[in-house]
């Protein structure tokens, strides 16, 4: 396991620290604020705690409501809403200086047999074909902004080999504005199906966004341009490996009212549809 996994682990192992009440970390990164994709695989481990582990999460929704303070700890406050015979539901709310910065439903299942059905995986190249985008950004190292440089190049959690590759410094338009990326944890992870969900949730917010700005060849690092993910939902159809190759098949569906709503469909290398998500943002350009 990488050193970058392993802290990836220890930001979403929460602290209990009373009944229903965990605290969680932010991570030691140079951000102005917490990475969304922190937030929710926290809270999701905070419902996670609450539940059976027989009774894996199959869906989640969330808000974003105000910007996390990467300063100081983040408190999550489980509401245990419903145990059913079947189903249980769990509501989380993030909280930082008192004030609610996240709210989230989670709804976990018992594990049942029923008819099957999917949407087919795109015919693309596999990852062993592609190159990742560590290697990607070792030859157009030349080319970038010495601070962006940095950043990409910090060591990661997550291992990505995208389908099509783009300098992150460069306007990037395209038609249809879809993204496929394959990516897995940078390092075996332990077994247990929460473990695996938790990550996905965390990783999957770094791609979602972006691809509202492809219609318009908008760039996140363009002057005047502010992005944050406003609201994300995940559905879990069917269980998975973090530690193995996935690929996130994202698009973007509508960009208006300074918002632009993306959905994806995850899938295992083998051609399982394992989850689904979308996402709003905010991709408000000031003049």
């Amino acid at each position: 396991m990488t050193a970058a996994v392993q802290a990836l682990l220890e930001l979403l192992d929460l602290e209990n620290i009373e009944v229903n009440i965990f605290r969680g970390a932010s991570s030691d990164e140079d951000r102005q604020r917490v990475f969304g994709g922190q937030v929710m695989g926290q809270a999701l481990v905070a419902a996670q705690r609450t539940v059976e582990q027989d009774r894996p999460a199959h869906s989640l929704h969330g808000y974003f409501l105000r910007p996390g303070d990467p300063a100081v700890p983040i408190l999550y406050e489980v509401d245990r809403i419903r145990d059913g015979r079947s189903f249980t539901t769990r509501r989380v709310v993030a909280i930082q200086h008192g004030r609610p910065i996240f709210n989230m439903s989670v709804s976990f299942q018992t594990l049942e047999e029923g008819a099957e059905y999917q949407i087919d995986m795109a015919d693309i190249a596999g990852p062993d074909e592609l190159t990742s985008w560590t290697d990607y950004l070792h030859l157009i190292r030349d080319q970038m902004p010495a601070a962006m440089l940095a950043w990409q190049q910090r060591p990661r959690p997550i291992e990505t080999r995208p389908l099509d590759l783009h300098p992150p410094f460069e306007p990037w338009l395209r038609n249809p504005p879809r993204q496929q990326i394959w990516f897995r944890s940078a390092g075996a992870l332990p077994p247990d199906l929460a473990v695996q969900q938790a990550l996905v949730t965390y990783a999957v917010d770094m791609w979602l966004l972006d691809c509202s700005t492809l219609p318009h060849g908008f760039q996140f690092s363009d002057p005047g341009m502010q992005m944050a993910s406003l609201d994300h939902a995940m559905w879990f159809h069917r269980p998975f490996r973090a530690d193995e190759w996935l690929l996130i098949d994202a698009e973007c569906v509508s960009t208006s009212g300074s918002r632009g709503f993306n959905q994806s469909r995850i899938y295992s290398q083998d051609g399982r549809l394992v989850a689904s998500a979308t996402q709003e943002g905010l991709i408000r350009q000031h003049s």
